[in-house]
């Protein structure tokens, strides 16, 4: 069993992708990515691949983050998969819709590399 963890990354925001890619990869993580829930549902069902943590944007068109946590959630494979939402959004209305979503956690954007590597690595172990 390897200890690297695999992180899914889903944000509609090619650029955001490319900064999470690079955050992630530079401190040892391997980094598969969607650019929205129903891309990342769709390579989830095809991937042979176990998935230790997701970080899901909540504003994505097609299907939103809350959207993906309420389909990831349906389905047992992920009911215990760490999911943290990466949001400009910061509105306790949005947290509180995404806790009951069944999120883990939230950080928002701008994200501190140090500060999501110590989030992903307090959720995957």
């Amino acid at each position: 069993m390897s200890d690297t963890i695999h992180v899914l990354t889903v944000d509609d925001s090619a650029s955001m992708r490319a900064l999470l890619r690079a955050a992630l990869t530079s401190r040892g993580y391997m980094v598969t990515q969607a650019e929205d829930g129903v891309a990342a549902l769709e390579w989830l069902s095809d991937s042979a691949e176990e998935i230790d943590v997701i970080v899901t944007d909540i504003n994505m068109p097609r299907m939103d983050g809350f959207g993906l946590i309420e389909a990831l959630r349906s389905q047992v494979r992920f009911r215990d998969c760490p999911i943290l939402v990466l949001s400009t959004e910061s509105s306790d209305e949005k947290k509180a819709r995404a806790r009951s979503a069944g999120a883990t956690g939230w950080i928002v954007k701008p994200f501190d590399a140090d500060k999501l590597d110590t989030a992903l690595r307090r959720v995957t172990h």
